[in-house]
């Protein structure tokens, strides 16, 4: 049973991980403007 938990755990920091690279990747695209999103924002300003 140890096991089963010590894999659930891994599993939860790879996801945590993932979560902020992908928080830190669509910031710097954002920074430069390489996003959809910020083509669809820019009219409003």
């Amino acid at each position: 049973m140890r096991e089963k938990k010590s894999t659930t755990l891994w599993v939860a920091i790879g996801a945590v991980i993932l979560i902020i690279l992908l928080l830190v990747w669509l910031t710097v695209a954002d920074f430069f403007g390489d996003t959809d999103v910020a083509a669809m924002v820019a009219p409003l300003f």
